[in-house]
C-alpha cells in the first residue's frame, strides 16, 4: 500500500479545532484514514508526508448510519478516523502536503 493513500483527509469540525488549539495542553489532530489502515501505517504516513513524529494514535471505526430516501433504505459506508497526538512543538499544515 502506498503511504500517500493511507490518509484520506483532515477532519475539520468545532471539536477537532478545539483540541488542536495551541492554548490546549494536547497537540492532537484528527484525520480520516483508509478502513484497512493500522497505527503503524498511519505513523509511517505522517512521518513521510508531513515530517512529524506521532507520540500516540487512537483509531475509531465509525459505523455507517441507516438512511432512507423515499421508499428505499440504504446504509452509509463505514469509515475510520485516527486521532493523532504529536510530539511537543510539532504541527501539521494540511494545506501544504509533500
Amino acid at each position: 500500500m502506498n503511504l500517500h493513500d493511507v490518509i484520506i483527509s483532515p477532519m475539520v469540525t468545532e471539536k477537532t479545532e478545539a483540541i488542536k488549539n495551541p492554548s490546549a495542553k494536547v497537540n492532537r489532530y484528527t484525520v480520516k484514514v483508509r478502513p484497512d489502515a493500522n497505527k503503524e501505517l498511519i505513523r509511517q504516513a505522517l512521518h513521510k508526508i508531513y515530517n512529524v513524529n506521532a507520540v500516540k494514535i487512537n483509531i475509531l471505526r465509525v459505523r455507517g448510519k441507516n438512511k432512507r430516501f423515499r421508499q428505499d433504505y440504504f446504509r452509509s459506508p463505514t469509515w475510520k478516523k485516527a486521532m493523532v497526538t504529536l510530539a511537543r512543538g510539532q504541527s501539521i499544515n494540511f494545506s501544504k502536503s509533500a
